[in-house]
């Protein structure tokens, strides 16, 4: 065992799936497929009986066409293995607010002013979750991408990512590093008990999933983007995502190379910012592969569906994942583009990294 073995393992458990296996590369995007899978997306016209609260947006609700028939959803084309965003399924969700941006380093801040609350980069990972991992490495910390210098094999993401002692919300790529002039982030290092906990302190809950692609198709149907079928529209960037060679260099064409502050690119019809892009986003269910199978198998509609009961990811079996949506800014054509409005991601709940964040929703009782 050489002296980085222990590391490994700590930064295996820490990136999730891409260590049970080879990742997957994605296919180009292909074309929308039309009606024969899409509906129409039908919104609801009610309005909210309250005002809006502070940054957020009305979503009407109503009933869509939930899923992606690109082959860039797929999680490889392995025996046993599915494409986790199909079938194509009919699928209606009520009202709600949700936050127009994904929750700021500013917003985070005041929550933890407010609370002391400790998130879980900044807590020493339990030895009963890492065996054969020495104590003395079990230190407070989070992942953190890291640009390659040379080409890599793609298969092996173990690449580009780093354990880094220190590295938390308050300090993005390790303790080197910190918030100043960053407060219109987007919050990342941020695991799914921290997101809850701050959606509980701020009056709301995650969105389920099937919210979270309601809003973001924005009242269209069956688009390969929250804005429509066109990556760069009359050569306008809507996202932030990764241009050049993945993952060793971000050119940075879309304005940032790396991380964004929230609301830099135009916001869908809902009036929702960076619904593509930036950070991965959790939403409230478990992850299944099957899950979108499950639904289409019962026919009719699905009602405000909330996920499955548990949790299974074939690449991990033992590991408890829920879903991320909306890729972020290391989403690329050439590895991984989940930029694309119907697809889907997923992370081991306790885990964090300097990609991943989070927006809130809130019920309201509407009115015709």
């Amino acid at each position: 065992m050489t002296a980085n073995d222990p590391l490994r393992v700590l930064l295996c458990v820490c990136v999730g799936a891409v260590c049970g296996a080879a990742a997957c590369r994605s296919q180009p995007a292909s074309p929308p497929v039309g009606a024969a899978a899409f509906s129409p997306t039908v919104p609801r016209r009610e309005h909210p009986a309250t005002p809006a609260p502070n940054g957020m947006v009305w979503i009407p609700g109503g009933q869509f066409s939930m899923g992606s028939e690109s082959t860039a959803d797929s999680l490889c084309d392995r025996p046993g293995v599915t494409r986790d965003a199909q079938p194509i399924h009919r699928v209606s969700v009520d009202g709600f607010w949700m936050d127009s941006t994904e929750v700021t380093n500013g917003q985070f801040a005041a929550f933890v002013d407010a609370t002391g609350y400790r998130t879980i980069a900044e807590r020493a990972p339990d030895p009963a979750e890492f065996p054969g991992v020495p104590r003395e490495l079990l230190v407070p910390g989070s992942t953190v991408f890291t640009p390659t210098d040379r080409p890599v094999d793609l298969g092996d993401a173990m690449q580009w990512w780093r354990y880094v002692p220190g590295a938390d919300w308050r300090h993005p790529e390790g303790p080197a590093s910190d918030l100043r002039g960053r407060e219109r982030q987007p919050v990342v290092h941020i695991a799914y008990a921290d997101a809850e906990a701050y959606a509980a302190w701020a009056g709301g809950r995650l969105p389920t999933e099937a919210e979270w692609e309601f809003a973001a198709r924005g009242g269209l149907t069956g688009n390969l983007y929250a804005w429509g079928n066109e990556l760069t529209p009359h050569g306008e960037h809507r996202a932030n995502i990764h241009q050049g060679a993945f993952p060793a260099h971000d050119e940075g064409a879309d304005g940032f190379a790396g991380l964004a502050p929230v609301a830099s690119y135009q916001p869908n019809a809902y009036g929702l910012y960076d619904m593509a892009g930036n950070v991965w986003e959790w939403v409230s269910d478990w992850y299944r592969p099957d899950y979108y199978a499950t639904l289409a198998a019962a026919g009719g509609v699905a009602n405000n569906p909330k996920g499955p009961g548990d949790s299974f990811d074939p690449a991990e079996p033992a590991v408890k994942k829920r879903v991320h949506r909306g890729g972020s800014f290391l989403c690329t054509s050439a590895y991984c583009s989940r930029y694309l409005v119907g697809t889907r991601g997923k992370g081991e709940v306790s885990t964090g990294s300097n990609h991943l964040g989070f927006r809130i929703v809130r019920a309201a009782p509407p009115v015709s």
